[in-house]
């Protein structure tokens, strides 16, 4: 008997109004989770808690649009479809709108200025910024290119670039291989004079989309101030970021 309106099974909260969508998308959570190795059959159904024939056929469909592919050893793994969605969701463009909250927060739980940044070339272009109360005299302005090289933003994106950086100074080059082995970078009044910052890389997929970095005047960056500032990052930044992006070293 079909349940009724106001019956348990009808309130369910798991209850998918579409379940063969819901298997589908199950299936492709399961396989994100599995990573570039993918799953067999038999493991995914499983994971799924539904039988094999069942399994297949939504496979079949996600394959049939380039969602999923099956491997050399006959698994099953995300296909380009479904890694293009995530590309064409967070790119350099929206990346403001999507980490704005994280940026509020972080100035003030930091009460500095903060900023959001990407790699253009060379140079790093700042994309956002939040300012404190309190203010903060550097010149700072939302469509401004740097040398990335000599900002904290572009040094902890090109830390985990791997490749030669254009225009570095061996004190560059020091720097960018410290944020490689710390996971956050520091600049010093290299960039601009009586300020300092700290800046951590912005990922998707392990890959650097971004950096976020907390401007402070020079005179209140202590020794150990990078440190606490990169970890009051990591504990503000993360959760208010959307799926798919993280912050480096969480």
């Amino acid at each position: 008997m079909p349940a009724s309106p106001t019956s348990p099974a009808a309130e369910a909260p798991d209850t998918s109004p579409l379940p063969a969508v819901d298997k589908a998308l199950r299936a492709l959570e399961v396989l994100s989770d599995a990573g570039p190795a993918g799953l067999p059959l038999g493991a995914l159904a499983a994971s799924l808690g539904l039988n094999k024939s069942s399994v297949h056929r939504t496979l079949a469909a996600l394959a049939h649009r380039g969602y999923v592919d099956r491997a050399a050893d006959g698994g099953y793994r995300l296909g380009s479809a479904a890694l293009a969605l995530g590309a064409t969701w967070a790119p350099a463009e929206h990346l403001p709108a999507l980490v704005h909250p994280a940026l509020v927060a972080l100035c003030e739980a930091s009460e500095e200025l903060v900023h959001l940044g990407v790699l253009v070339g060379s140079d790093v272009l700042y994309l956002d910024k939040v300012e404190p109360e309190r203010p903060v005299r550097v010149w700072s302005a939302v469509g401004r290119r740097r040398p990335a090289a000599r900002t904290a933003l572009g040094r902890a994106l090109l830390a985990l670039g791997g490749g030669p950086v254009p225009d570095a100074t061996p004190a560059d080059d020091a720097a960018i291989a410290r944020a490689r082995e710390v996971g956050y970078a520091v600049e010093r009044e290299e960039n601009e004079p009586g300020i300092a910052c700290v800046g951590v890389a912005l990922l998707r997929a392990g890959a650097p989309v971004g950096a976020v970095s907390v401007t402070v005047p020079a005179e209140r960056m202590s020794p150990d101030r990078p440190a606490e500032l990169a970890r009051l990052a990591h504990a503000v930044v993360p959760p208010l970021l959307p799926p798919g992006l993280a912050l480096a070293g969480v």
